[in-house]
């Protein structure tokens, strides 16, 4: 796996273990690696892989064939063709939008299934969760120090388990449990602001179009 800079998915539950995003295949098949832009102050490249970026319209840029939904878990969504004919001229970003949102939506798919089979929570669990989180979501609003206090004593008092995932035959490893928690997250204790309520879903440059070198989320390339 590659590295580039692009815009990824994340759920509140799931985080880092199932981040999406839309993946690129070229004409045979394979997956390209990441473009590399040329930095204005000559101090080094930018590595880039949003899907939109591979227009074939340089010589050191890969065309696109399809684009499909890609987990970090190693799950691929199935592939939409492009077709050139049709998209001419146009921005990538925008002449493939609707495959990009199916993308989207198949990730969308995928994560509920994960959600689906993942071992249930007994019911007083839940309820002390959802009580937990209502007390920090009130206290970032009226005590902001003391809800990242909270949320830091609740790191320490409930420990994740750590295992050790094996590779996939294609090299890719697989979900581990106990990923580090999304910045803002209930748990996360990795920033200094207070947490943020529980939301569905999180964005990295969401609809960003088309790369303008301002990026500043890290993203895989799957």
């Amino acid at each position: 796996m590659g590295e580039g800079r692009r815009e990824t998915w994340t759920t509140e539950e799931f985080g880092t273990s199932h981040a999406g995003a839309v993946g690129v295949l070229l004409a045979d098949g394979t997956v390209p690696g990441p473009v590399y832009f040329d930095s204005a102050s000559g101090s080094g490249g930018e590595a880039v892989a949003q899907w939109s970026v591979y227009d074939g319209r340089s010589t050191r840029v890969s065309r696109a064939a399809a684009l499909r939904a890609v987990c970090s878990c190693g799950w691929a969504g199935p592939e939409y063709r492009l077709d050139w004919d049709l998209i001419g001229k146009a921005d990538l970003d925008a002449a493939a939008e609707d495959q990009a949102d199916a993308c989207e939506r198949d990730w969308d798919e995928h994560t509920g299934h994960v959600e689906a089979r993942a071992v249930p929570l007994p019911e007083t669990v839940t309820m002390l969760l959802e009580r937990l989180e209502e007390e920090i979501d009130r206290l970032t609003k009226t005590a902001p120090v003391a809800a990242v206090r909270a949320a830091r004593r609740l790191e320490v008092a409930c420990p994740v388990p750590q295992a050790r995932a094996a590779p996939t035959s294609t090299g890719q490893r697989r979900c581990r449990i106990g990923e580090p928690a999304p910045t803002g997250s209930l748990c996360s204790s990795s920033t200094a602001t207070p947490p943020t309520p529980t939301v569905s879903k999180t964005y990295s440059n969401k609809h960003a179009g088309k790369w303008n070198g301002r990026w500043s989320q890290d993203g895989t390339v799957c």
